[in-house]
């Protein structure tokens, strides 16, 4: 039942609007209004917060499925209400859930998430913004760049270095940033290769006074918050790529079994014919160990490698199968006006963000017992 409402919500309010926000670069503010009139936001949050307290994340799950295909690829509900959205929930003061996630809720208020740096990409020891504690209140200094919702965005949990210079490392605090704040400005929406219609932007603060009611959690342990929720933006990303993978395979089905060549069906050609079964096969075992992966969240069971497992798979899996998908259209996969040709595009950035498939690899390796930095114990690796 569910299923079925949040379908016939991106089949009305969303696929009519797809090309024109292709076009414009960014998806209508009016859209978080309407998905919030349904409860489709911060479906996950107490009631007193203005969410339904679902937190299994299998809905959350069913609307990625659903947007990815009536929807369109660069509205980024699930950003705003389980990306950023937890780091308040889990985070935040009574008072601090009590400002904020109510009009989330509503869509009133659109979130965004700000780590990355200009010059140091999203390694977070590197970062440079800095937060300077001025008794009452935080002086902020820095930039950010490829930030989404970064037009259309309120409310950014900002990270920024909190330790004296000469501790480097990871001491971090995590910071929200209003709209409208002095010295808080944004740049241009970024043009990108895909994902046209989500708003990506540079973020700039100078001199920002962030008050000390907007500061989240220990200021000294942002890092390690990061790190804690990183698992949900990686299993938001897994779920997110099978998904387009199975979209991308059913438009190839349909026009393989109706486009003709030497005068039969593309389809009927066994090379073709065993390209999409390998795919089939692939997008299958994939859903399975998403699916599982979802389970372990649900349990709270889910570990940083299992997850990285999951990201990378099915990050690898959306550019092996989009790409094979184009193949299999011909000439008309290239034209702009079939949907394979900006699914491909929209492709290419699931292998670098939420840590590129090399960080993937990195931290699977280590937890096989394949670490560098440690001398081996001889141990059997566990897995986590």
């Amino acid at each position: 039942m569910f299923r079925d409402s949040a379908r016939r919500f991106f089949q009305k309010e969303v696929e009519p609007h797809r090309d024109r926000w292709h076009a414009a670069g960014q998806v209508d503010r009016e859209i978080y209004l309407k998905a919030g009139e349904q409860g489709l936001l911060l479906m996950q949050a107490d009631e007193q917060y203005g969410g339904a307290g679902i937190r299994d994340f299998r809905y959350e799950q069913i609307l990625l499925e659903e947007n990815l295909r009536y929807g369109d690829s660069g509205l980024y509900f699930t950003l705003h209400s389980r990306l950023v959205a937890p780091y308040i929930e889990g985070l935040g003061t009574a008072e601090q859930k009590q400002r904020f996630l109510p009009r989330c809720a509503r869509g009133e208020t659109i979130l965004g998430i700000a780590m990355t740096e200009p010059g140091a990409g999203s390694d977070l020891a590197a970062m440079k913004t800095r937060a300077e504690d001025r008794g009452d209140h935080y002086l902020l200094n820095g930039s950010k760049t490829y930030i989404s919702n970064g037009i259309n965005g309120d409310v950014f949990v900002v990270a920024a270095r909190t330790g004296p210079p000469q501790q480097g490392g990871r001491q971090l605090g995590l910071f929200l940033l209003e709209r409208g704040m002095p010295g808080f400005a944004r740049g241009r929406n970024l043009k990108k290769m895909g994902l046209n219609s989500q708003d990506t932007a540079e973020l700039f603060f100078e001199n920002v006074t962030v008050p000390k009611a907007n500061v989240l959690g220990d200021p000294s342990r942002g890092f390690y918050y990061l790190m804690e929720y990183l698992v949900e933006e990686r299993l938001i990303s897994a779920a997110q790529y099978v998904a387009a993978s199975q979209v991308a395979f059913d438009l190839t089905l349909d026009f393989v079994r109706e486009r003709r060549i030497f005068g039969q069906a593309v389809g009927d050609f066994q090379v073709n014919r065993f390209k999409m079964a390998d795919m089939r096969t692939q997008i299958d075992i994939a859903q399975v160990f998403v699916d599982h992966c979802v389970m372990e969240f649900n349990a709270g069971r889910l570990t940083a490698a299992d997850v990285a497992r999951a990201k990378l798979y099915c990050s690898e899996l959306e550019g092996r199968v989009t790409d094979e998908c184009v193949q299999l259209h011909g000439g008309a996969g290239y034209m702009d006006e079939y949907r394979i040709s900006r699914m491909y595009r929209d492709a290419r950035v699931s292998r670098i963000y939420a840590g590129s498939s090399e960080v993937m690899r990195e931290i699977i390796a280590r937890s096989i017992g394949l670490d560098p930095r440690k001398k081996n114990t001889g141990k059997a690796p566990t897995g986590d």
